[in-house]
């Protein structure tokens, strides 16, 4: 991948977690909801995920 197309979805990511993190607590919900949904998530992801590498 060119720098540049990496430097550009870098800064995407950035600006939809800065978009997401605004736009909740806009609505009134708090940081550390967000942040007790995101580790749940990626819980979920983690266990989810297929290890073919085990024995």
């Amino acid at each position: 991948m060119p720098l540049p197309h990496f430097l550009i979805l870098i800064l995407a990511v950035i600006l939809a977690a800065g978009l997401t993190i605004w736009a909740a607590s806009a609505v009134g919900i708090p940081l550390v909801a967000i942040g007790l949904l995101a580790l749940a998530a990626a819980g979920i992801a983690h266990l989810t995920m297929r290890d073919h590498h085990s024995r």
